[in-house]
């Protein structure tokens, strides 16, 4: 497996997820666009926003538990960062960074 293939395409991703996420919280801001009363306007909103609450909670629990099994440091950081950014950065940031602990771990095991 080509870890570091993979640590770069999530490495992207985090990228245009960061970028997004500024350019339209920016938008959100600069309008005072009210996060909570437009988040929740329509059933398609409520569809969004569960969706993206549920695959958060989930992916913010993975982070959790495969960092404490690859011993990754400061994972508590990921957790902290979605709440200040936003997940569609930290989530594949994470993911990059565990492919790299990855491929750590597999050079360490061959190497034995």
């Amino acid at each position: 497996m080509n870890h570091k293939n993979n640590a770069i395409f999530f490495f992207i991703v985090a990228g245009i997820g960061l970028a997004t996420a500024w350019y339209f919280n920016g938008l959100a801001v600069m309008r005072s666009e009210n996060y909570l009363a437009d988040g929740f306007t329509s059933n398609v909103d409520w569809v969004y926003s569960l969706d993206l609450l549920l695959g958060g909670i989930a992916g913010m629990a993975l982070i959790v538990i495969e960092s404490r099994r690859l011993k990754m440091r400061f994972w508590w950081l990921y957790i902290v960062a979605a709440f200040v950014t936003a997940f569609s950065f930290v989530f594949p940031l994470f993911l990059g960074f565990r492919e790299l602990a990855l491929a750590k771990r597999e050079a360490a095991s061959s190497s034995e």
